[in-house]
Parts: C-alpha cells; sequence; structure tokens
C-alpha cells in the first residue's frame, strides 16, 4: 500500500484520485453477491473522462451529507475515547499496482483501518437495529481493506445523545478474489478507452 499523505477534500487529494476507481464507488463495478454492477459502463466513461481532462464533475452535496462530514471529526474522537485506540487520518491509499484506491476514514495501529458514518437519526436508529455492518457499504469496506491490506475494518456509525454502532468488519476472502479480478478487468478496460478516445 501506497499512502498519498494529504487532506481529504483537499484539491491535492481531488488530484490523487482523479481517473483511479475508488473504494467508495467500488459499488459501482460489482454488487454485493460479486456479480457486475448495472452502473458499471457510467463508471467506467466517468473516469476515463477525468483521467483525460484531470477534473473531476462536481457532485451534489446535501445538507445531511455536510452534517456528516462537519461531525466525523467528533465521531473519530468518541471513538478513541472509548476504544484508547488511536486514529490516525490518512488522505489517500494505493494498490500495490498502483490502479485503485480508497480514503479510508483512518488508521488504527498496524492493523486496523475506520469507516465512520454520521447519518440522519432515523438510518442511525435503522442501523442499530440491525447491529451489523450495513450492505450500503458493503464494498466500500472490503474494498478498503482489499486496498489496504489491514486484518480489520471497525465500522462505526455515530449520532450525539446515541450510542453508537461499531462493527468490527474482518476481510471476506471470497469477495475480495471476486473484487480484485473485477477490479483489475475495469483498470484494463479504462486504458483501452482511454486510448481509444483520447
Amino acid at each position: 500500500m501506497k499512502i498519498i499523505n494529504c487532506e481529504q477534500g483537499s484539491p491535492e487529494w481531488f488530484s490523487a484520485r482523479c481517473g483511479i476507481p475508488t473504494a467508495s464507488s467500488f459499488d459501482k463495478i460489482l454488487d454485493t453477491s460479486g456479480k457486475p454492477s448495472k452502473q458499471l459502463k457510467k463508471y467506467l466513461y466517468q473516469l476515463a473522462g477525468e483521467k483525460i481532462t484531470a477534473k473531476q464533475e462536481e457532485t451534489y452535496i446535501n445538507g445531511a451529507m455536510q452534517r456528516g462530514k462537519e461531525m466525523e471529526g467528533e465521531a473519530r474522537k468518541f471513538y478513541e475515547l472509548t476504544t484508547s485506540q488511536k486514529v490516525v487520518a490518512v488522505g489517500f491509499c494505493l494498490n500495490e499496482t498502483p490502479d485503485y484506491g480508497c480514503s479510508p476514514d483512518g488508521l488504527v495501529d498496524k492493523e486496523g483501518t475506520v469507516e465512520i458514518k454520521c447519518p440522519l437519526m432515523a438510518t442511525h436508529v435503522g442501523y442499530l437495529i440491525e447491529g451489523v455492518l450495513p450492505t450500503d457499504y458493503f464494498q466500500q469496506v472490503q474494498g478498503g481493506l482489499l486496498v489496504t491490506g489491514r486484518k480489520w475494518c471497525d465500522f462505526i456509525s455515530y449520532y450525539p445523545g446515541m450510542k453508537p454502532l461499531v462493527v468490527r468488519v474482518i476481510p471476506d476472502k471470497d469477495f475480495h478474489s471476486k473484487l480484485k479480478l473485477e477490479v483489475e478487468v475495469f483498470c484494463m478496460e479504462l486504458t483501452d478507452l482511454i486510448v481509444k478516445i483520447k
């Protein structure tokens, strides 16, 4: 794993991940069962455009998303306090190739990562009732583990005034095999597409 030290959301961070498949969008490459996603072609075209122009199109950020970003630091401090673990913020992590990457919300010691979500109240309550890694984040969390090579990820759902949800997720080896293959094929198709349209 190669770490690019920059602040997430900074121009350097956007530049580092421009045109590169990232774990937060691995659900656009394959679904939770390991089958190709219906969004695959659109994502392929998007990244080809980013690679050629060296620009990323602005994405819509609603109030709930903005609030979640603002509360992430509070959630990280809460996790550190309750677990006595130090979380190290990182910018962007690349796999060894380096064709794809991820932006974990933090690295923990030498074996772990954290993925922090600060959802709306009703969503958080739903996560607490289920008590497992929400399906919506399965590819992102497993993708982050694949990229970083870490042994576990603590998925955290945080809402002030309520108990947090902390779920320890370990690598799903079967899914990793499918994910690695599909992402590498996707990267080859991306390279071919860029040559074709440049």
